[in-house]
């Protein structure tokens, strides 16, 4: 009788799990030389003796090492702004101006960031384009920090053979275009931040401090002042409804954000209200023109054809009315118009624009003359900027007065009437 044979499969072996590399730490050293001179550096490795080898091996004996402090507040984390890439691009020029390889400069630019994430991503540039990527595809991978001009600029500039030229004019732009954006900056946030802090008070005060009067005034057993009684039923509200009130402001706030993020015709419509504004909106004119004005120059003494330019500025120009009417703008030089008529027939753009694109289209000197508009609208920005905090300043001090001043008369009128009764 024939019996089955059965094998047995040997049992799998456990997966070995890889220990995991823990990432080297950056130690900081100095080191005397004998002209006295003192030497500074920074080395990645795992434990203190493999850096004080590596130091070794670049000539310094004996050299005061230290660990380097990490972040207390998880520096790996922080995002990374338009202002480090202003600086990276500056840096960058400086660095090829100077005779400095590319990828080297990567590496020279990326040892003095602060910013660990945009180390990361200055160190991911410098493997694409050490693996034979153009400069131009490496930054086209991070859209969110380097927009459409800035990667047409470089690749002009690495075609045309004059990366460092078109890397300095992208660096200029940034600049500009960063400080513009700062000075508004300044001119919004400061009486926001300081009528928030205003509300907060107010509100501090209504719901903590006057229901302490209240209970005073409950003892007197006379008729209390209209001011007094309307600021005691405002407190009885905040007392009853400070939460579903706060609740109502966040959610608006954030409604708000994200209607402007999602909705591209609600941001359209918040670009127009915006340019209305009383003084506010003048400014948001004047930088948004300033923005037009140093794009295309930028673009045009780069070589960048003319209607290709203007795409780039309707993109840039930050404004919903100003990028519909350069759009406008590119369609009429695409159909052969000179650009200053083009500019005149939007019907939205300056004078003084309109008459410096004509004296440059005569003279062959367009970009010059954009540049001088760029100019002149900044400083019109600068002044106003300045004026509008000035004038604002006395007004946010009367607002304060009025609100924290007015509830404290209120809880002290009715203790005066007191008193001249007595």
């Amino acid at each position: 009788m024939a019996t089955a044979t059965t094998t047995k499969k040997p049992a799998a072996k456990p997966a070995v799990k890889k220990p995991k590399v823990k990432e080297p730490d950056i130690f900081l050293w100095e080191f005397k030389n004998p002209k006295g001179q003192m030497v500074r550096g920074e080395v990645k490795a795992q434990t203190l003796t493999d850096a004080k080898a590596q130091i070794r091996k670049l000539g310094y004996s004996n050299p005061k090492i230290k660990k380097k402090p990490k972040p207390l507040f998880g520096g790996a984390g922080k995002a990374i702004q338009p202002a480090d890439i202003a600086v990276f691009t500056r840096q960058l020029a400086t660095m090829m101006k100077a005779g400095v390889p590319l990828v080297q400069s990567f590496e020279l630019v990326a040892d003095g960031l602060e910013n660990p994430s945009m180390k990361k991503m200055v160190l991911s540039i410098r493997d694409e384009v050490s693996g034979g990527g153009s400069f131009g595809g490496a930054l086209r991978k991070f859209p969110k920090f380097f927009d459409e001009l800035f990667c047409s600029l470089v690749e002009s500039g690495e075609q045309s053979g004059t990366l460092e030229t078109m890397l300095d004019r992208v660096a200029t732009y940034k600049e500009k275009t960063e400080a513009l954006k700062k000075k508004i900056k300044k001119a919004l946030t400061y009486p926001i931040a300081v009528l928030a802090v205003a509300l907060i008070v107010t509100g501090i005060l209504l719901v903590k401090v006057v229901p302490v009067f209240a209970e005073t005034f409950g003892s007197f057993g006379a008729n209390l002042p209209a001011f007094t009684l309307f600021v005691l039923h405002l407190s009885q509200l905040a007392q009853a409804y400070w939460l579903p009130i706060l609740a109502i402001a966040i959610a608006a706030g954030f409604s708000f954000s994200k209607a402007k993020q999602n909705s591209k015709q609600f941001a359209d419509n918040v670009d127009r209200i915006t340019l209305k504004v009383p003084v506010v909106g003048a400014i948001v004119n004047e930088a948004v023109i300033a923005r037009i004005a140093r794009t295309l120059s930028t673009t045009f003494s780069a070589g960048v054809p003319l209607v290709e330019a203007l795409d780039s500025v309707s993109g840039a120009a930050g404004n919903a009315v100003y990028r519909d009417a350069v759009k406008r703008v590119r369609d009429e030089v695409t159909g052969g118009s000179m650009i200053n008529v083009a500019f005149r027939s939007a019907g939205v753009f300056p004078t003084l624009l309109i008459q410096m694109c004509a004296i440059g289209e005569e003279s062959g000197a367009l970009d010059t003359m954009l540049e001088k508009v760029a100019t002149h609208y900044e400083a019109e920005v600068d002044s106003k900027v300045d004026n509008l905090t000035a004038l604002l300043e006395p007004m946010i001090m009367s607002v304060l007065g009025i609100l924290v001043g007015g509830l404290m008369v209120a809880m002290y009128m009715p203790i005066f009437q007191l008193g001249s009764v007595v």
